[in-house]
């Protein structure tokens, strides 16, 4: 804010000094009052320029905490030490689940291609019961096999669990370290840009710290 002030003449100034003390006092108070504006003035205008300086540095701030970070978390845990060893145990599990199967179709078959080759000399109720027989076999295995697939998902589920919560302990000890907003997962093109001036690519020092 800029302040204008005018002088007045020698001689009005001298007019005013003959003046009454009435007039002098009006005087005094007015020039304090304008000393006292002019120092408000001067003070706001060195606020504003204080808060100007400063406004750089709150951006800065504010753009250092708007960092986040993101990885392949695919990549990652398939990394993990331990995966390898849960995958063998699914895979043995799998494998009994599976061979019990082709067992159950082994049996099916068999009977199957005994009905077929006696079905023409087999007399009415036996030629029933054996397609009774046939159905019920086929209907144990239909419900085996799904109840296997299940229990196959179920036990996959509770194999990887601890390895997914160290994995996420991992992600919220970076995150919290290095002052993350949160933390992307980039598996399956789910963001296709990421600026590498707002997020590190954490990736790889996951990876080191899973070891």
């Amino acid at each position: 804010m800029t302040v204008f002030l005018s002088v007045c003449p020698r001689n009005h100034t001298f007019f005013l000094n003959q003046q009454s003390p009435l007039i002098r006092n009006i005087m005094r108070k007015f020039l304090l009052t304008l000393v006292t504006f002019i120092s408000l003035a001067v003070g706001a205008q060195s606020n504003i320029s204080t808060e100007k300086e400063q406004q750089p540095a709150a951006q800065q701030q504010a753009a250092q905490a708007a960092m986040f970070g993101y990885l392949s978390y695919d990549s990652v845990f398939r990394s993990m030490p331990d995966y390898a060893t849960a995958m063998q145990q699914i895979k043995e599990l799998k494998g009994k689940y599976d061979e019990e199967a082709e067992r159950a179709a082994k049996e099916f078959n068999k009977k199957y291609e005994e009905f077929l080759e006696g079905q023409r000399d087999f007399p009415p109720t036996i030629l029933q019961k054996r397609q009774s027989e046939l159905q019920e076999l086929l209907d144990k295995n239909i419900v085996f096999k799904e109840e296997s697939e299940r229990l196959l998902k179920a036990a996959e589920k509770d194999i990887m669990a601890p390895l997914h919560r160290k994995l996420s302990t991992a992600l919220k000890t970076i995150g919290e370290e290095r002052g993350y907003m949160f933390i992307i997962n980039t598996d399956n093109n789910t963001c296709p840009f990421i600026n590498p001036v707002r997020g590190d690519d954490i990736t790889a020092a996951v990876k080191e710290k899973m070891k």
